[in-house]
This record gives C-alpha cells, structure tokens and sequence, in this order.
C-alpha cells in the first residue's frame, strides 16, 4: 500500500541521495550487502531481548533497502543482476527478523508464542511468490494492505512497545493473509481475460487465396517471351 502511493514521491527525494552516494564510490550492491548484516545484526539483539536496540538496528536495516535502488538509477548500474540480489537480500532479511523475534518469543513466553512470527514469515514468502511469478507470466500482483514497508513498520511498533508485540504480530498476520488473497484473486482476474490476437496477425492466419488468385500467381512468375 505504501509502495504503490509513495514510491514515486520517495525515488524522486532519494535520487540526489544516490547520487550523492555513488561519488563516493558506494554501491548499490555495498548497500544492499550492508542492510543484510544490519539484519543479522538486529535479529541477534531481538533474540536476545534487547529490543530498542532492535528497533534502531531495524531503521538501519531500512535505510540501505532504500538507497540501493536510488545508488543504481544515479550510476546507471541498474540490472537484472542487482533486483535479483536485492529480492533474494529482502527475503534473507524477512526471515532473520522474525526468525530473532520467534526466538525471543520462545525464550521469554515459551510455548506455541515462537511460532506466531514464524506464520508471518511463511504468509510474507507467500506473497513475494505471488508477485514473482506474476511477473514471469506477465500479470502485475503488486499492491495489498501488508507488503514490506508496512511489515517493518509494524514489527518496529512492536518493538517499540513490546507488550504489544504479539497483538501486532497477529495483526500482521491476518493483514498479510488478506494481502495473500487480494494479490490471488487480481492476478486471477487478469490471466481470466483471453489474450487479444493482434488483427495483422489474425488476418494472415485466416485468409485463403483462392483457386483463381492462386492461378494468377502463378501466371505472374511466368517468363515472359
């Protein structure tokens, strides 16, 4: 939802960032190698309780996420190469922040509390599929209440407030669901409609000359005496 409203409105703020950056020699893959140990680094102080500290290591997670794509469009290095680092570098990201948050919720409440983030993972992966592989076949998936800006804002919420923790993460959860099912049922949509033959290329398939065009074919590569 964020994406879809702002994004343009942030890449135009971002891109002097980029540029700015890239005469450092920063980049794009650097960044987006420093928001994975940001990650790690962050999902370590969530398991181990420490989570103010993880919400500030969460902001640092975020703010390489944004500029990586500013650094590229500014040094002209943006390639299929890079938006495949940068997905699979998201993803990696997504499952060592709930992984930490499982883990605190399991040393700190015990019980089934560690697999509520773990279910918020797996609904996220969901969603990411769905929009991969509407993009290989040619549909648009993207949009949806809970994609990975509104995520990380709410985990840092969470965060923040740690006796709301697990009431986010259900709202997390069942947001991300209606994500999963809002980006199903507009993909459907789209591969329900039959693809539109271009008319050039219909009208070649269907048309049969006739035994007499056929004949004057014919006569015309005829050699002339």
């Amino acid at each position: 939802m964020l994406d879809g409203r702002w994004r343009t409105d942030i890449e135009r703020r971002l891109k002097p960032v980029g540029a700015n950056l890239r005469k450092t020699g920063i980049t794009a893959d650097h960044l987006t190698a420093t928001g994975l140990v940001m990650a790690s680094a962050c999902a370590v102080a969530i398991g181990n309780g420490a989570l103010r500290a993880g919400v500030l290591l969460l902001l640092l997670t975020a703010l390489p996420d944004a500029l990586d794509g500013a650094v590229a469009k500014a040094s002209g290095t943006a390639s299929p190469r890079g938006a495949f680092f940068d997905s699979v570098a998201d993803r990696v990201s997504d499952a060592l922040l709930l992984g930490g948050v499982a883990w605190y919720l399991t040393s700190s409440r015990g019980g089934h509390a560690g697999m509520l983030p773990l279910a918020v993972l797996a609904a996220s992966m969901l969603i990411s599929y769905e929009r991969a592989k509407a993009e290989s076949l040619g549909f648009d998936a993207r949009g949806g209440l809970m994609e990975r800006a509104e995520r990380t804002v709410a985990l840092g919420f969470g965060l923040l407030f740690d006796s709301l923790l697990v009431p986010v993460l259900w709202v997390m959860l069942a947001l991300t669901l209606v994500t999963a099912v809002q980006r199903f049922l507009k993909v459907w949509r789209q591969a329900s409609v039959p693809p539109v033959e271009p008319v050039l290329q219909r009208w070649r398939g269907r048309r049969v000359a006739r035994p007499t065009e056929r004949v004057w074919r014919r006569r015309d590569h005829l050699p002339r005496r």
